[in-house]
Order: C-alpha cells, then sequence, then structure tokens
C-alpha cells in the first residue's frame, strides 16, 4: 500500500506491518538521510474518512510526527536532517518496540506508518510546530520566500560589478539584459532542483 524513497536510494517496498493500523520502513544508516518521500503505491486506498500520520523514529531518541497521507494527500516529502525533535506521547508507542541500539553512523531509524481517522489526523497535524505557525501567518512563508529571490538576484547582479561592493551605488544602472539572462536561469534551476538552493544561499 505505501512506498518509502530516500533520496540518493533506491525505493523501498519492504513494509512491516506491527498490527492492524501501525507499519514501518526500516532506515539503515539513517545518519547520511537529509529527505524522505513517502506516498501511496495506488494499489490500494485508505478507506472513505482514514489516512495515516507519517512518523520518524529515531532509536533511543523517541519519535518525531512529520505529517500525513489522505487519498486526497497521496505523497509527501520531508526534511529529516536538522528539525529532528523528540516528542512525548504514548498514542504511538507501538513504534518504540522496532528499537535498536547503534552507533549515530550505522543507526537503523523507523518511518511509522499509523492509519487513523481523518479528523484525528488533522488535528494533529495542526499542532505541528510548522502547522502552527503557517495558521498564525500565512504571509511569513511569502515574504521570507520574496526576500530569498530578491536576495539571489542583488547576489547575481553584483558579480558583475567585479567583485567591488563600492560600485553598486543607488544610481548604478543594471542593463535588462543581464536581469532576461537572471530570470532565464533563475527559473531553469527551479525546473529542474525547487527551491533548495534558495534555503543553502543563506
Amino acid at each position: 500500500m505505501f512506498g518509502c524513497l530516500v533520496a540518493g536510494r533506491l525505493l523501498q517496498t519492504n513494509l512491516q506491518q506491527i498490527d492492524e493500523t501501525h507499519a514501518i520502513f526500516e532506515l539503515p544508516s539513517a545518519g547520511s538521510i537529509n529527505h524522505i518521500c513517502v506516498f501511496l503505491l495506488g494499489t490500494v486506498p485508505f478507506p472513505d474518512g482514514y489516512g495515516a500520520t507519517v512518523h520518524f523514529f529515531w532509536p533511543g531518541k523517541g519519535f518525531q510526527l512529520l505529517g500525513m497521507l489522505s487519498n486526497e494527500k497521496p505523497s509527501a516529502i520531508f526534511r529529516l536532517r536538522g528539525t529532528y525533535t523528540a516528542q512525548t506521547t504514548n498514542t504511538h508507542a507501538v513504534f518504540s518496540g522496532a528499537a535498536s541500539d547503534a552507533s549515530a553512523s550505522d543507526v537503523t531509524a523507523f518511518l511509522g506508518l499509523a492509519i487513523e481517522p481523518l479528523p484525528q489526523i488533522m488535528q494533529e497535524v495542526a499542532a505541528l510546530p510548522s502547522a502552527v505557525a503557517k495558521a498564525n501567518n500565512p504571509t511569513a512563508d511569502a515574504t521570507l520566500m520574496a526576500e530569498r529571490i530578491v536576495k539571489h538576484l542583488f547576489n547575481y547582479v553584483s558579480s558583475f560589478v567585479g567583485g567591488n561592493p563600492t560600485a553598486l551605488s543607488p544610481d548604478f544602472l543594471v542593463p535588462m539584459g543581464v536581469i532576461a539572462k537572471w530570470y532565464e536561469s533563475f527559473m531553469t534551476k527551479v525546473r529542474n532542483t525547487g527551491i533548495g538552493f534558495l534555503e543553502r544561499e543563506e
């Protein structure tokens, strides 16, 4: 029913069922995982009114709710590196039974899936810090993205001044051809790799 793809690795369909509503994917060498994608294979949909919460379990540190899947949202990509914060709740303590002891470099982590009613899932996902921030200020993401794009343009244009930042004054004229070339390059990069490069340039 589910597939799991760690960036840079082969597709996993070796889901291990723990009970009627919980299942896990083993993630060997978890210390090297940056992004993970989980999705419905399309063979079996969720029953009406149900979906799945997606959890990342790090042995010895607990698990973290990442997000959810449903028939309307059959796939999701999650960034794991630098975002891990263990959560303590007994709702999905069943995942902890799969823990193993190992060093951080060769630890096997787990991606847990829990089939639940959609209202319960929406309540859990709404409690995620990122969901709360978006609900409180929906323009924050757009403002941050605009700032990153303008910074990218500024850095591109400044590269034509030959490393002399004092040459950039309010009276400095930028040929439209330079802006057009930046726009073309920028859009190609966004189409090919997404917007992650903007985050890395900060």
